[in-house]
């Protein structure tokens, strides 16, 4: 694991739906230039054409004048924790508490840096390399957090990703007044509890608003 960029490339491509502003009954007031989406999550409304993207939920770690960057929470690959741990041949051994996660299955987070490994989690000890997004969530990009989980002196909840989301400067505000995403503020339990599969639904449920509403094509308000 290694030190993310400040000015990452990747980046969803636009849909084409309605956006609203007022779907979360909180309009947006200030331009778009001046969001931070930090710890809000991205959710890719159902004409998103990219493949990379449709039906995907992000969470922003991280969002400024710079850029934006974040994991995809509900697409899982085919490789689990201990496949992951094998891979990057972590030092010392794995305690038995290790084993009741080991099966979990690793995210895919974005197509930044797919060889390495990036961990969401709430959190605890420091590590080498850590962004703090809130009180609760925290991003890091170290591999001494991967020893931490594997010995049994990791975090109390996390999502282990292999890559992460990234967007340069403006693109993400130029997909938003695209109308690819919806956002809203995130909610720790979404994160972390849910199965992956409900995780898209809960969190259009945050808006207010009945998952049925989002048509595949809509006009602009």
């Amino acid at each position: 694991m290694h030190k993310l960029s400040k000015n990452p490339k990747m980046h969803a491509s636009p849909g084409s739906s309605q956006v609203g502003s007022g779907l979360s009954g909180h309009p947006i007031v200030m331009t778009l230039n001046e969001l931070n989406l930090a710890n809000h999550f991205l959710i890719a409304m159902p004409s998103m054409s990219d493949p990379v993207f449709s039906g995907t939920v992000v969470y922003l770690c991280e969002h400024n004048s710079q850029g934006a960057l974040g994991m995809v929470i509900n697409k899982a690959t085919d490789m689990c924790i201990d496949d992951l741990l094998d891979r990057v041949e972590l030092q010392g051994e794995k305690a038995p508490e290790f084993l009741a996660l080991a099966d979990q299955p690793v995210m895919f987070g974005g197509q930044v840096q797919e060889d390495r490994g990036f961990v969401l989690h709430t959190p605890g000890d420091a590590y080498s390399s850590t962004l703090k997004v809130t009180e609760q969530i925290a991003f890091t990009t170290s591999r001494d957090i991967l020893e931490a989980i594997a010995t049994g002196h990791g975090p109390s909840r996390f999502l282990i990703s292999v890559g992460y989301s990234g967007w340069g400067a403006g693109q993400l505000e130029g997909e938003i007044a695209g109308n690819a995403w919806l956002t809203v503020e995130a909610d720790p339990a979404i994160l972390f509890d849910l199965p992956l599969e409900q995780r898209y639904t809960a969190a259009i449920r945050l808006l207010g608003i009945d998952p049925l509403m989002l048509a595949p094509e809509a006009g602009h308000a």
